[in-house]
């Protein structure tokens, strides 16, 4: 059985994190796939470190709030 645990604290990302990720990524040069990024763990940690290793504040914002609900 599956049971979800609900911290308040944690916002769960929805698809438009995912898709302003994408352009965000796309703005420092990075192609992101989103239905993999959702999907495939491996692949969503590389695209986070590496949006973590740009310039972008908002970026990094993102990334973190998405790498924090990840840990959940």
């Amino acid at each position: 059985m599956n049971t979800i645990a609900f911290h308040p604290e944690i916002q769960v990302p929805q698809l438009v994190d995912f898709v302003d990720f994408k352009w965000l990524m796309a703005s420092e040069g990075h192609r992101i796939d989103v239905a993999r990024l959702q999907r495939d763990a491996d692949y969503g940690r590389q695209c986070l470190v590496l949006a973590l290793a740009t310039r972008s504040t908002v970026l990094h914002r993102l990334a973190q709030r998405l790498l924090g609900s990840a840990a959940a």
